[in-house]
């Protein structure tokens, strides 16, 4: 059983590796196409084409479920979590925190917070797919903490 906690926190914790290198190297890369519309809107949609990056995630996630509950791959569950509960933890964070999909979490003032909508809006200010900054999501350079 350990061993699942284990597994499910480092899943958690390696997902944000995995968030900066797909959003600095395939977001602002190969597959800008469809992160562009994330930084300048270019419909009236409340749906962005960026969304379709946690469609895969999420595919991945039940994949992993679905090999546990097969008995393929034992530690599926544990990784599946992790990837479930990163996916939501982001969902949370990005979408409704920093860019208010749905309005809720507006008054949010304490030092992480701020730091996160700062390292945010820097990353936001190039609306290219060149130059960018601060790729990753809950861990927030420290610079950003000053004021």
């Amino acid at each position: 059983m350990w061993l699942h906690v284990l597994v499910f926190f480092t899943t958690f914790f390696f997902m944000e590796f995995m968030a900066w290198f797909s959003h600095k190297y395939i977001m602002h890369g190969f597959l800008w196409s469809l992160h562009a519309d994330h930084h300048k809107k270019d419909h009236n949609s409340w749906f962005e084409r960026n969304d379709a990056f946690f469609i895969f995630y999420a595919v991945v996630s039940i994949g992993c479920f679905l090999l546990w509950k097969y008995e393929i791959f034992n530690l599926g569950l544990a990784i599946g979590l992790g990837i479930f509960a990163y996916g939501l933890a982001y969902f949370l964070v990005h979408d409704i925190f920093i860019h208010q999909r749905f309005k809720l979490f507006r008054n949010a003032n304490n030092r992480y917070a701020k730091a996160v909508r700062r390292a945010h809006k820097m990353h936001h200010k190039h609306i290219g797919k060149e130059h960018g900054e601060c790729f990753g999501m809950l861990i927030v350079p420290l610079k950003y903490y000053k004021n």
